[in-house]
């Protein structure tokens, strides 16, 4: 799942490099059909998720105020660098391809649904359910083992939150982390 998922988004950074589009709406009209057409066995949310993941990616580089390759730093007119996914990449989840249920994990695989007996204490399924879920990421762990990752918030009564608002307060936003390379061209020194 992970080399799959790195594949795409792999196939989608040169279109962020390119445009200078990392709107995560934006870039889905742009990109989604020929994604799904490129990646079938990929199914079509998971290649949402990697639509999201390399938006996600890209604001950290080329917007965070301590990258390198931030557009202030580079200027309006200097190509920008492409990003690289390795195949270590986390894999983002969202409530269409992991959900939680009764004690029940299911999960979306290339090979279908995986489901879990997953055992967590009632004050815990009862804040799966009434928090807003923002991300969910499975990495693998420097000890080589999996681990899926929750990140829940409060959901704010009445307001509506823009499609990017969570992954942009998501934790993680720190230095470019180690899966992600950056190919510099020489004008983009």
């Amino acid at each position: 799942m992970q080399a799959a998922f790195a594949q795409v988004c792999n196939a989608l950074a040169p279109t962020v490099r390119d445009t200078r589009c990392w709107n995560r709406v934006a870039l889905h009209h742009m990109t989604y059909r020929t994604l799904r057409e490129q990646f079938p066995a990929l199914g079509s949310q998971m290649v949402c998720n990697a639509i999201y993941s390399v938006c996600r990616a890209s604001r950290l580089v080329y917007q965070h105020p301590n990258s390198p390759f931030a557009l202030d730093k580079l200027g309006p007119n200097k190509p920008l660098p492409l990003l690289r996914f390795a195949d270590t990449c986390p894999v983002y989840f969202d409530r269409h391809t992991l959900s939680l249920k009764d004690g029940l994990l299911s999960m979306y695989t290339l090979d279908g649904r995986m489901r879990f007996n997953l055992t967590l204490r009632p004050q815990d399924e009862t804040m799966f359910h009434k928090k807003k879920l923002r991300e969910i990421v499975l990495a693998r762990r420097a000890d080589g083992e999996f681990e899926l990752s929750f990140w829940l918030a409060e959901p704010l009564p009445g307001v509506a939150q823009p499609p990017d608002a969570a992954a942009s307060q998501a934790p993680g936003s720190e230095p470019i982390p180690e899966y992600l390379m950056v190919e510099k061209t020489e004008e983009a020194v």
